[in-house]
């Protein structure tokens, strides 16, 4: 299959995998336009829409999509103001598109009923997991979204990272900003000015890279500990992730 990214608003991705014959699968349409544009110039035929949460930026195409192809297939978590879901999904559903398995995993802490669809190599995780950054509690826990990290990061190494915002390069600084002298967040900081000096996509990443420049997903490291102690008694990892979402908050 083949992933294409297509960009809506100020910095959002809506995500397409489509495979040889010319069907696709639409993940979070916020918009339509643009999603219509990208199916006439590939020549896509859609067969199903893939829904993370029900933030407007991320189901505001949903109800113009399904006009034009009434036929299509909108899957979906049990929450508010989701239009037109053919199937609510939850944790341990599989959905079979495409030839593939999309396994939906929950990863509440945005909003309470955010999942996420994997399909080997590809994640496609909203609003949950940023390249190097976390997403906003919208309506979870710090603990719900530690948690959800967990999952995320029990997959596979080689996990394609397609979220669904460009906001690496603020988050990298935020990173630096608590971890001045780390090597990985250095490098990676360069790449991405790099890429957006050139007007280029930093996305998908790779879970074993956010396993280096991600500081929520290094809630165990001694460095980061360290930082933390002047401000919080506790280290447990759950306590420093909290710690973490608090500063970014305030960043």
């Amino acid at each position: 299959m083949k992933l294409t990214s297509i960009s809506a608003f100020q910095d959002n991705y809506i995500w397409v995998l489509s495979d040889t014959e010319g069907k696709c699968v639409i993940v979070d349409p916020g918009e339509a336009a643009p999603v219509l544009r990208a199916i006439a110039q590939h020549q896509w035929q859609p067969v199903a829409i893939l829904l993370t949460h029900h933030h407007a930026d991320h189901v505001g195409g949903v109800r113009q999509l399904k006009e034009n192809y009434p036929e299509i297939a909108i899957y979906g978590p049990a929450e508010i103001s989701i239009p037109g879901l053919t199937k609510v999904v939850q944790e341990g559903d599989c959905l079979r598109l495409l030839n593939h398995d999309f396994s939906v995993i929950a990863t509440p802490g945005h909003t309470l009923g955010h999942i996420s669809y994997f399909s080997y190599p590809w994640l496609f995780c909203g609003d949950t997991l940023f390249s190097a950054g976390c997403g906003r509690l919208f309506e979870g826990t710090p603990d719900q979204m530690y948690q959800s990290f967990q999952r995320i990061n029990q997959l596979p190494s080689e996990t394609l990272i397609c979220c669904a915002h460009e906001y690496t390069e603020s988050n990298v600084a935020f990173a630096l900003s608590l971890l001045p002298e780390d090597e990985y967040i250095n490098r990676f900081y360069r790449e991405v000015k790099a890429l957006r000096a050139e007007k280029q996509p930093t996305l998908p990443s790779t879970l074993a890279k956010e396993r280096q420049v991600n500081v929520f997903l290094r809630t165990e490291d001694p460095d980061l500990q360290r930082k933390a102690k002047k401000d919080i008694l506790f280290q447990q990892p759950n306590k420093i992730f909290a710690w973490l979402r608090a500063k970014k908050d305030a960043f």
